[in-house]
């Protein structure tokens, strides 16, 4: 933990209901315009209490005033408000009840919070982990940093048992997401397929891994990808680029490489963007210009730019889109842009079949170029 805690015996001011509670204005706030005023929401208490004391317009004015909340995100950062002062207040509780010095109050504190929020993980509302992240963000423009780290022992608490619930293969992939080195992700899949255990981590820290299998971890990956890139749009480029390189890392360790049959996801055709771009790629010589254009399209430009008409289908008398070398789409459906995940299972694919061919050659060295340029692309996307 960066900062040092506070004395125990101020704790309690975090969850005070005095501490910098201006006279409340009137219960009911509105949060539409004048014309809308029949529609309102009740603050209670628990508004003070995440905003560390503070009424809603000051909540607001702290946040830039840019934020626009429904009445649904009040009443879950309220109810989740409500949660994070209850936990607290337990656990200052737990630590006037101790007795110890400066040096393991950092320790006591951890352990408060296990066990708090080790009974209540189970009932926690949908809104404590927002409110819990909107209580650090301004605990952070307060500058209180006493404050902060509470509320980071609490959040790190509460992911950790979370986190203990998903299989172990979920678990993993948590745990890769977070790994920015090559290297030590091929270690960790590798300890991982052996069976897991405890290990020392990059720091010195004690670092448990779950067993999981290979083909577990590669197929979750995917199933995330395949949810992410059907949508229009995406909004974590970098998440997106993790989840690639933990997919086709574990699909590369395991018994048959990338062309392992475990790896098929069922193609029926391969996917029109997907099949123009690389037939643009295939067609030029390798080179610096192939890799501006696949790296432009693995952040999402040209080819890969997100799809700003949310309405894939084409009614009936609109232009199709173009398929396959310019020819009209057969499915009448505009295809998604060129998705990473989507664009390397198409490389595979086509590997896949020039290899059964017995037809490998320049074809298949140029593909196989291709995709290792990508994940050196993906990689430094992604961290």
């Amino acid at each position: 933990m960066a900062n040092s805690l506070a004395p125990l015996s101020s704790y309690s001011r975090f969850i005070s209901p005095t501490h910098n509670k201006p006279t409340p204005p009137s219960k009911s706030v509105s949060i539409h315009s004048k014309s809308q005023r029949s529609s309102q929401t009740i603050i209670h208490r628990a508004a003070y209490e995440v905003g560390g004391g503070l009424p809603v317009e000051e909540l607001q004015k702290r946040s830039g005033g840019d934020e626009k909340w429904d009445s649904a995100e009040y009443e879950a950062i309220l109810s989740g408000g409500e949660q994070v002062a209850s936990v607290m207040q337990e656990m200052v509780t737990l630590l006037e009840d101790m007795n110890m010095d400066k040096a393991s109050e950092e320790v006591a504190v951890q352990l408060a919070a296990q066990g708090v929020i080790g009974k209540r993980v189970d009932e926690m509302e949908s809104g404590f982990m927002m409110a819990l992240d909107y209580m650090i963000q301004l605990a952070e423009r307060d500058q209180d940093d006493k404050r902060k780290s509470l509320l980071e022992v609490i959040k790190e608490t509460v992911l950790s048992h979370l986190t203990k619930k998903c299989p172990p293969h979920v678990q993993v992939i948590g745990l890769l997401c977070r790994t920015p080195q090559k290297e030590s992700r091929h270690e960790l899949l590798r300890r991982v397929a052996a069976g897991g255990g405890v290990f020392k981590g990059e720091k010195g820290e004690k670092v448990h891994l779950p067993g999981a299998n290979l083909n577990d971890i590669a197929n979750q990956a995917d199933d995330i990808l395949e949810t992410m890139e059907s949508k229009p749009e995406i909004p974590d480029r970098k998440l997106l680029a993790r989840l690639v390189l933990i997919r086709e890392e574990a699909r590369n360790m395991m018994g048959g490489g990338m062309l392992d049959e475990r790896n098929d996801r069922g193609l029926s055709t391969l996917p029109e963007a997907e099949v123009n771009f690389l037939s643009k790629l295939v067609a030029l010589r390798p080179g610096r210009t192939v890799q501006q254009m696949i790296r432009n399209v693995m952040e999402g430009k040209g080819e890969g730019a997100d799809s700003m008409d949310k309405d894939v289908d084409a009614p009936s008398g609109s232009r199709m889109s173009s398929g396959i070398t310019g020819r009209a789409s057969v499915s009448r459906r505009k295809p998604l842009p060129v998705r990473p995940g989507m664009f390397l299972e198409t490389i595979s694919k086509v590997l896949g079949g020039i290899y059964a061919g017995n037809e490998s050659g320049i074809t298949a060295q140029h593909l196989e170029w291709v995709h290792q340029k990508t994940l050196q692309i993906l990689q430094e996307i992604a961290f």
